[in-house]
């Protein structure tokens, strides 16, 4: 199973960016860029890849102890940017240590259950992914500079879950993974 940790936004908040995303599809070239769907809006905060299902059991011990070892915080979507010009993403403002201190725990969480966990240390950036490029050339600054100004309503983040990723099935073009949340753990209980 392809899985990983994260922190779902609320429905208000996904209907605050998906009115942001409409104004983004109108941008020169938006066409060109796969836009991610409302379902596959979330803040990953540990991706743990194939996991066996032996192994699940004692992954999702581990990220209920994690969470009850961490208290709610303050979030909500604001801001964005790129990557390069691969993909265009809206980011987190609020209590964003409290955001990396749940990220190290996910991830810390994996290890333990025996996931080979990605060693490389980057400063962590919490992001929804709302659209990747594949078209050579095209810039993305125009996306990343509209996304600056963009702060939707804050919300209370009260809950750590496991997603499973569903890839789309080969050959159906424009298909998109498919995200179920496996099982999901209250913050600071």
């Amino acid at each position: 199973m392809r899985l990983f940790a994260a922190v779902l936004p609320p429905a208000r908040a996904i209907e605050e960016l998906a009115a942001e995303v409409a104004r983004l599809k109108q941008l020169p070239a938006a066409d060109r860029l796969r836009w991610t769907g409302r379902n596959g809006w979330h803040f990953t905060l540990a991706f743990y890849g194939e996991v066996p299902e032996e192994t699940v059991p004692e992954l999702s011990e581990r990220l209920g102890r994690a969470a009850r070892r961490r208290d709610p915080y303050e979030l909500r979507i604001a801001g964005g940017g790129r990557f390069s010009d691969r993909v265009v993403w809206a980011g987190a403002d609020g209590d964003r240590p409290a955001m990396r201190t749940l990220a190290d725990a996910a991830t810390a969480a994996g290890r333990r259950a025996g996931l080979a966990m990605d060693e490389e240390h980057r400063p962590y950036t919490p992001h929804l992914t709302l659209a990747r490029n594949r078209v050579p050339g095209l810039d993305l600054r125009p996306y990343a500079t509209a996304l600056k100004d963009f702060a939707g309503t804050a919300w209370t983040v009260g809950t750590l879950a496991l997603e499973r990723s569903h890839p789309p099935a080969p050959g159906e073009a424009g298909a998109r993974p498919r995200y179920e949340t496996l099982d999901s753990w209250p913050l600071g209980h």
